[in-house]
This record gives structure tokens, C-alpha cells and sequence, in this order.
């Protein structure tokens, strides 16, 4: 596999931004699955291959991860901050096909992460589920408005504010349950999450929603916490639910 670290003028945001790039050493990459690989609120775009084994992985199964860097945005367009939705959404998918020639199908694009890169992962994909053949979600944060209610939650206030507007809601176009619920047909959905980790509870709840909606999901669930072996594991279990469907 080779590893790389681009630095890219990115114009959804309007500054040079960071990704890293996991590419097979074999066959054409316009062949391989592409995994946008999403980091968690206090990492940046190096924790997935600091942290996991995640190109072992995506070698074992001739896979491309692209791991985009987002800073704490939540992956979305801010109210007073950038444009990080457009970003991963639109312009990224577009600047790593002509870079590296990797494929645009759908069959072939799949959008994955954990925790805040969890919301984002599943935000991609109810958004445009006609864009992905699949998503999973790590101990994802599938409720803003319940995120901003955890006692002594991570995201201050401000950040809150500058994501969705002083004093405001979600808002719809960030609400996950209100997404999928729109969603004409949902691609399959991984969903994973430790029974002792704060962000069970709306998990589970999520997970009930796509149940009553028919989706094709999976969710695991197990004793654990919020840590990179859950993740390492997760993500694991995701490709092999994802990519053993018929």
C-alpha cells in the first residue's frame, strides 16, 4: 500500500487543507472500493492510520481510504464557520478521482467513521444515499441535540453557535433521524457502539428508527467504551458485513 499526505488549496473551504490517502500497490485503482474514512472530534486526518490498523486492513481487501482532515466541524456547511459538508461531500470525491483516478460509482464509494466522524459518515449518506454503496458508523454521535445535552459534552457552546446559528436547533438538513426518514432508499447501514459509551442510548434509538423504516442495517453492540480498540474492531466488521452482502 502506499501512504500519502496531500496538501490541498481546497475551494469549498477557500484555504489548503490536509488529507491522507491509502492506495493498493495492485491492480487499477479505478477498480478498487474507495472508503471515505472519517476522524473523530479530537483527532485530525492522521488518527485512523496512528491509531488502527486500518491500512492492513484495507489491503487485505484491495480497498482506497481517503481520510480528509475537518478540524472540530462536525462535518458540516457552519453558520459562521466552513464549508466542511460541501467539502467532504462534493469537492473531495471529485479532487481524489482526478489526483488518483479513483472511481465516482457508487457501487464502488462507501463512507465510514467514528464519533463525530460517525455523524458525518451517515450525514454523506442520507444526504446522497444514491452516491454510496454503503456506510458505517462508529460510536457515532447520531444526535446533535442530544450530544449538546451530555453532561460536560466536549463541543463548547460557541462551537454549537458557530456550527448551527446563535440560540438555533439542528435544523433539519443536520438531523439525522429527520434525514433518514426523508431518504427515498437508504443504502446499508453499519452501526456500531459499546453498551458503556455515553452515546449508546441514541444509538440504540437510532437503530429502531431504521428497523421501523425496513433499512438494510446492522448494529452491534457490546461492552466497551469510547476507544480506538472498539474502532479498530468495528471497522473491521463493517468492511466484512458490507463487502460479504450478495
Amino acid at each position: 500500500m502506499a501512504l500519502l499526505k496531500v496538501e490541498y488549496p481546497s475551494k469549498a473551504l477557500e484555504m489548503t487543507t490536509s488529507f491522507q490517502v491509502v492506495l493498493p500497490d495492485e491492480g487499477s485503482l479505478d477498480e478498487a472500493k474507495v472508503v471515505y474514512l472519517f476522524h473523530g472530534l479530537t483527532d485530525n486526518c492522521t488518527g485512523w492510520t496512528r491509531y488502527s490498523s486500518c491500512e492492513r486492513y484495507a489491503r487485505e481487501r484491495g480497498a482506497a481510504l481517503v481520510i480528509p482532515e475537518v478540524q472540530r466541524s462536525f462535518y458540516i456547511d457552519g453558520v459562521y464557520g466552513l464549508n466542511y459538508f460541501t467539502y467532504v461531500s462534493q469537492e473531495l470525491p471529485q479532487a481524489v478521482h482526478r489526483m488518483f483516478g479513483l472511481s465516482l460509482e457508487r457501487k464502488k464509494s462507501y463512507v465510514m467513521g467514528l464519533s463525530m466522524g460517525g455523524y458525518g459518515a451517515l450525514k454523506c449518506a442520507l444526504t446522497y444515499p444514491e452516491r454510496y454503496a454503503g456506510c458505517g458508523s462508529f460510536s457515532g454521535v447520531v444526535s446533535l441535540e442530544g450530544f449538546r445535552t451530555l453532561p460536560q459534552t466536549p463541543l463548547h457552546q460557541w462551537e454549537f453557535d458557530a456550527l448551527l446559528g446563535v440560540g438555533k436547533g439542528t435544523g433539519e438538513e443536520n438531523d439525522l433521524f429527520a434525514l433518514a426518514k426523508k431518504a427515498a432508499a437508504l443504502p446499508p447501514i453499519y452501526l456500531s457502539c459499546g453498551e458503556q459509551d455515553g452515546l449508546y442510548p441514541m444509538n440504540t434509538a437510532f437503530a429502531a428508527l431504521l428497523e421501523s423504516l425496513g433499512a438494510d442495517y446492522r448494529f452491534d453492540h457490546r461492552p466497551g467504551g469510547h476507544a480506538w480498540e472498539f474502532w479498530d474492531q468495528s471497522i473491521q466488521d463493517c468492511m466484512n458485513w458490507l463487502w460479504g452482502k450478495k
